[in-house]
């Protein structure tokens, strides 16, 4: 299985309106943390999730939360560069 791209080592954190959003789970979208397309002819497709209403939300951006597409904190484990 492909390793996603980390994009950044800090969620994007972001209010957001009611509706439906697809979350980038490759880690190559330009438009971070949402989906561009930019996993073509990879082995990741984006996430689907729903808001409901209007909140602030912390979006993955590291690729390796166990609670997607949220940040669950998984960035501050991950080895340096």
């Amino acid at each position: 299985m492909e390793s996603p791209t980390i994009a950044d080592r800090r969620p994007s954190v972001l209010t957001i309106e009611p509706g439906t959003y697809y979350w980038c789970r490759c880690g190559k979208s330009k438009t971070q943390p949402y989906c561009d397309g930019s996993h073509a002819g990879t082995s990741f497709e984006p996430m689907e999730f729903k808001i409901d209403q209007k909140k602030q939300v912390a979006l993955c951006l590291c690729k390796h939360t166990n609670a997607s597409p949220f940040c669950d904190g998984s960035h501050r484990n991950l080895p340096k560069t």
